[in-house]
């Protein structure tokens, strides 16, 4: 395939914060004396704030509106940065500012803004991004393939020519779904998320370059 542009995942796949995730909700959850349960931590992997709200309304004891929710869960992720710092994974800085000269890039995340503007905050990555899509600004979130459609559209690119780098199973159908070529990152995959059914798979971002020149070589061959 002929590579036109490059949509990014954050939690998982930029920042080793998957489980920063599962925990700010829980601290959050805790201020109501309410617990997160086991199945409930497996399912924030690679869900949206959207979705991890209706999923948890849907097991009780939560009646929070949308926006009490992030409110709280945000005030949870900002004590846990200042507490812990945030673990970048490997190569995310130097991948993400290199493919930005060379590629319009888009940050698809299921976090909301005003987490994700804290994680690209720490990371300062922010100006490297043409398009930034949070959890409520597409009309559903991963698994459905609304968030990719949307960034690949704002980017004025066929979804066909992006390729998209997640880390989750959700993330993965997500990309695939829209028509997207799917990169898995192993690094930020703590979980155990099922990625077989990516396109490729790598170890870490520092893979990304070679793999594609690989796929500009063999679109022009």
């Amino acid at each position: 395939m002929a590579v036109q542009a490059v949509c990014f995942d954050l939690d998982g796949t930029l920042v080793d914060s998957e489980g920063d995730c599962a925990d700010g909700i829980e601290r959050a959850l805790a201020h109501i004396g309410r617990d997160l349960r086991p199945s409930e931590r497996d399912f924030v992997v690679g869900h949206g704030a959207g979705e991890i709200l209706a999923m948890l309304r849907r097991n009780g004891g939560v009646a929070w509106s949308e926006r009490e929710f992030e409110d709280a869960v945000f005030s949870a992720r900002k004590a846990l940065l200042s507490e812990r710092g945030v673990t970048i994974l490997p190569g995310a800085r130097e991948i993400v500012r290199d493919l930005a000269g060379r590629f319009p890039l888009a940050l698809v995340t299921g976090s909301t803004r005003s987490e994700a503007e804290l994680m690209l905050q720490a990371l300062e990555l922010a100006p490297c991004f043409a398009v930034t899509l949070c959890a409520g600004e597409y009309p559903r979130g991963k698994p459905a393939p609304d968030a990719y459609l949307q960034a690949a559209d704002a980017l004025r690119v066929a979804p066909t020519q992006c390729i998209a780098i997640e880390d989750s199973t959700p993330g993965i159908a997500a990309a695939r779904t829209a028509g997207m070529s799917v990169v898995a990152v192993r690094a930020g995959n703590r979980y155990g998320q099922d990625q077989s059914a990516a396109h490729h798979l790598l170890d870490t971002l520092l893979e990304l370059p070679a793999l594609l020149a690989e796929l500009s070589r063999a679109a022009v061959s």
